[in-house]
């Protein structure tokens, strides 16, 4: 496995086309082509869909063909038997996560810092960088999972999930008894669903989820005045998705600490106590 950390090579110039394959589409290219039209320097860029390399060598940037990851070229692909990139191993191991890349997480690794930058305005870098982190961790990576084969869990599932953004990207390939497919039209229209899904995960994230953290910092540095054993906390209301802030947070006081008990007041201003799992989406408890 390589070790890609050097910094990406920006674009000279405008980006003119944006090569892709042609035939099937899949969520992950849709999003890589998706981000990369989020940047300036793309927005303006003609999607190039084929196979045939003499077209793609004619392109600013590939994307999910061609078995060449070089970015110092511009050519993202993941589909050649040598590659194991992971966003561990392309960050230098700055990164968790383990589950080998696809055409979309190797555009946000090399861009998603740029297109978060373009979306978000003013917004500080430390909070960029949380974002970029989070947006991954709960959006690309499922993308990267699902392209290379990868299952959530062993065992057979008890129902199918059909409702996926890549299952709805999936379907609005041309069917196989279309006598008029018009495959360029249904790839735009996956390109601006994704789009949409894109910046709805991301506006969350920075307008409801990440002020979560400011509460979870105060309850965890007042923890002692709750409770001596700093073992409860409290928070000024309910309904903020405190537990994901929670478990980064412990590990970051100093000595780390757990916290056994949320306290809060409901819509009604009654108090709830919750029990703080031992893992985001666990109904156990500590």
């Amino acid at each position: 496995m390589t070790t890609m950390v050097s910094e990406t090579k920006k674009f000279k110039k405008a980006v003119h086309k944006i090569g892709t394959h042609n035939g099937t589409f899949h969520c992950d290219e849709v999003l890589a082509v998706s981000m990369l039209k989020m940047l300036p320097e793309c927005q303006d860029a003609e999607i190039v869909r084929s196979r045939d390399e003499d077209v793609l060598k004619e392109c600013d940037i590939v994307v999910d063909v061609g078995a060449v990851y070089d970015p110092d070229n511009h050519r993202y692909d993941h589909h050649q038997k040598s590659f194991t990139e992971t966003m561990q191993s392309v960050s230098g191991g700055r990164k968790p996560w383990t589950t080998r890349l696809s055409s979309a997480g190797l555009v946000y690794h090399h861009f998603g810092r740029d297109v978060l930058a373009a979306r978000l305005g003013d917004a500080p870098a430390d909070t960029r960088e949380v974002l970029y982190d989070r947006l991954y961790q709960t959006f690309v990576e499922e993308i990267d999972a699902v392209d290379n084969g990868i299952n959530q869990y062993d065992g057979t599932p008890r129902y199918q999930v059909t409702s996926t953004i890549g299952a709805r990207v999936s379907r609005l390939n041309p069917a196989w008894n279309d006598p008029e497919p018009d495959e360029r039209g249904r790839f735009e229209r996956a390109v601006a669903l994704v789009t949409a899904e894109f910046g709805e995960a991301l506006r969350r994230l920075h307008t409801v989820w990440l002020p979560a953290r400011q509460l979870v910092e105060a309850a965890l540095r007042d923890r002692h005045r709750v409770h001596p054993s700093g073992l409860i906390a409290e928070l000024p209301a309910g309904g903020a998705p405190w537990k994901d802030h929670l478990f980064t947070l412990e590990q970051q006081l100093e000595p780390p600490a757990q916290v056994m008990f949320m306290l809060y007041t409901d819509q009604n201003g009654n108090w709830r106590v919750q029990t703080v799992p031992p893992f985001v989406g666990s109904f156990d408890m500590r």
